[in-house]
């Protein structure tokens, strides 16, 4: 599980990184595809155990 609790984290910040500059740059389709990356990692690691809060 630690492998998983670790890449877990790595996506999801990784992925806040780019819909942070998504969003600096004004690029609503990758504001949306960021989002929506999130919210399915999210998904994931709550159901996996994993706090991501």
């Amino acid at each position: 599980m630690g492998e998983f609790f670790a890449e877990i984290k790595v996506r999801i910040s990784e992925t806040r990184g780019a819909l942070q500059s998504a969003q600096a740059a004004g690029d609503e389709f990758l504001v949306d595809t960021h989002t929506s990356e999130l919210e399915d990692l999210y998904r994931i690691a709550a159901r996996n155990g994993v706090d991501c809060a």
